[in-house]
């Protein structure tokens, strides 16, 4: 197999010149925060996207056409690119004009910012899957709620040990409850998959000014984006979005789970490879993430879901 370049600023200086033209030396620095490598700021109205490999390649140029398709049926900003071919032979170059506002992990969503969430997840599911899935969006089958408890149950007992975590919290998924919280047959949308903070453009008001990241969408579990969001801006303000575009106590509880059980997990692995040296960069972020997942929510009634149960089974 061969190798493929590693860019340096000279190779994109030299692309941006072909692309925007001009007799003047284009302002480029990678972009380091929470993005792979390959991602260039060009001076500061443009991104530039470098794939590393054919099979990021499918994916980039597939977003390309996702992002058209998604464009109407959601009320924030979707990234438009400038333009795209291959900076190298076979490996694809995406430059996108950058969306205004900040990341989401330096500013807080206000209420009108959490309606804009609201709106995102309502229009993610209005999206066409028969028209998604022609693009080639992927199906994904959801994740076994039981499996992901029981990882989260044995990474718990070692943050504890850490004193990272509480153990004696009275929150705790149940073997019941994961098995009530199962996917409803047919409710398969098109799922972000990666709301995380830094894919959230939020302005200084709060409010959710555009969605970036669309590369890892699938057609699948709504409760994904619903985590997803738990992660980055809170459970509660992501019920609260959630509720709003829609979805009943089951998905917004299975969001919830997701997203603590991956929170638990995903910092127990990080700190599990920690051997006395410095903490791995990823760690702070991660207990941000743990803790938004873990803030409390009303929902949280069990009797409230059994009820909903019975509802859909009368």
């Amino acid at each position: 197999m061969t190798q493929a370049p590693t860019p340096t600023a000279d190779t994109v200086r030299r692309l941006v010149r072909s692309l925007l033209g001009g007799n003047t030396e284009p302002d480029v620095r990678p972009v380091t925060d929470g993005v792979g490598p390959g991602t260039w700021w060009v001076g500061t109205r443009h991104v530039l996207r470098l794939a590393p490999d054919r099979e990021t390649s499918v994916c980039r140029r597939r977003e390309l056409r996702l992002r058209e398709l998604v464009r109407p049926y959601v009320p924030v900003a979707v990234p438009a690119s400038v333009a795209h071919g291959e900076w190298a032979p076979g490996l694809a170059y995406t430059l996108d004009a950058k969306v205004a506002g900040g990341s989401g992990e330096d500013h807080d969503v206000s209420a009108l910012g959490e309606a804009d969430l609201a709106a995102l997840l309502t229009g993610l599911r209005e999206v066409p899957l028969r028209q998604a899935e022609t693009l080639g969006v992927p199906r994904a089958a959801p994740r076994s709620l039981e499996t992901l408890r029981q990882s989260a149950e044995r990474a718990t007992r070692r943050l504890a040990a850490a004193d990272e975590f509480d153990a004696a919290r009275p929150e705790r998924l149940t073997r019941e409850a994961a098995a009530q919280l199962g996917v409803q047959p047919g409710a398969a949308v098109l799922v972000h998959h990666g709301l995380t903070g830094s894919h959230l453009v939020v302005g200084a008001d709060g409010r959710v000014r555009g969605v970036l990241g669309w590369s890892d969408a699938v057609l699948g579990d709504p409760a994904e984006d619903i985590a997803g969001l738990a992660l980055s801006v809170g459970s509660p303000a992501a019920v609260r979005a959630a509720t709003l575009a829609g979805y009943g106590a089951r998905p917004c509880l299975r969001g919830l789970w997701l997203a603590r059980c991956d929170a638990v997990v995903h910092l127990a692995e990080a700190l599990g490879g920690h051997s006395g040296g410095p903490l791995p960069a990823t760690v702070p972020l991660l207990r941000t993430r743990l803790r938004h997942a873990w803030e409390p929510i009303l929902l949280e009634r069990v009797t409230e879901l059994r009820e909903e149960g019975r509802d859909e089974t009368a």
